[in-house]
């Protein structure tokens, strides 16, 4: 009588199916790639199903490592952004605030300002969206492979005030270079002296006609004299913002004050009709 055993399958050149799995594990996490080890067993069984071709199999897992390793570079320069928040352009309501054209900020989303090195100015007052788009255009920037950063302009200030007090200001000012679209958000909510408000003059010289900047600000230029005091400085810096740039006006009505009476509106009426019904 004569006794079977089973064996695992064998794949070609005799290496069992089992072996084949352990050094696909062990390849990828030395070559590191994580989405075809994590993938490479549901894709090889949907081939067979589909019937495709080695290379078919092969293409498969190479385009979906690419896809996700582009996934994880974009969630990383979004990150290294500093942004406080995450904001969308798609999330942005036009209809609360008709004064900004959504094919003009559609436009801007595609980045061809930040690869010419333009600047763009976002004006008006609190509430009306203006760092709401500077956010969602400087994701949108670092998801199409730009180099962003995000900061306030008190708390570029007091970083330049403090770098040229250690002597590393020409550092920190290279540093802001360095990056595709330096997002400035909230200028014009404090009064500099002249120091201050040259050390910021210096990062818009470095980039100028070379990277691109964006700011929000709920003056207009000609209430800019408040925070840079000196004029011709402030002239100067204005030229720096506008020139080759374009400026969207976000207007003088806070839809987000507007959006907040609405709810409270919203919440009272439900309350009494809650009232009413339980009466």
């Amino acid at each position: 009588m004569s006794v079977t055993t089973k064996t695992a399958p064998a794949t070609r050149r005799g290496v069992t199916e089992h072996a084949a799995i352990a050094a696909i594990d062990s390849g990828t996490r030395v070559l590191r790639l994580p989405t075809i080890r994590d993938r490479f067993e549901q894709t090889a069984a949907a081939a067979q199903r589909e019937q495709l071709s080695y290379l078919g199999f092969l293409a498969e897992l190479v385009m979906a490592e690419c896809d996700d390793r582009d996934r994880r570079r974009a969630a990383r320069r979004i990150h290294d952004a500093g942004f406080p928040r995450d904001k969308r352009i798609e999330e942005f309501s036009f209809h609360a605030n008709p004064s900004v054209n959504p094919a003009v900020i559609h436009q801007l989303a595609t980045c061809a300002w930040v690869k010419a090195g333009h600047p763009l100015c976002l004006i008006g007052d609190s509430g009306t969206g203006k760092s709401h788009l500077l956010i969602g255009l400087g994701t949108a920037a670092a998801e199409a492979g730009h180099r962003v950063r995000y900061t306030l302009a008190s708390k570029l200030v007091n970083e330049l005030v403090e770098a040229a007090d250690d002597k590393q200001l020409s550092k920190t000012i290279a540093r802001y270079g360095r990056v595709d679209l330096l997002c400035l958000d909230e200028l014009g909510y404090m009064e500099l002296d002249r120091r201050g408000a040259e050390l910021p003059f210096q990062v818009l010289t470095e980039r100028e006609e070379r990277s691109a900047i964006a700011i929000a600000s709920n003056e207009p230029f000609s209430g800019w004299t408040k925070t840079f005091t000196d004029p011709r400085l402030c002239a100067a810096i204005v030229d720096r913002l506008t020139f080759a740039g374009q400026i969207i006006e976000t207007g003088t009505v806070s839809y987000r004050l507007a959006h907040a009476r609405h709810a409270r509106t919203t919440g009272a009426s439900s309350n009494r009709h809650a009232g009413a019904k339980s009466g």
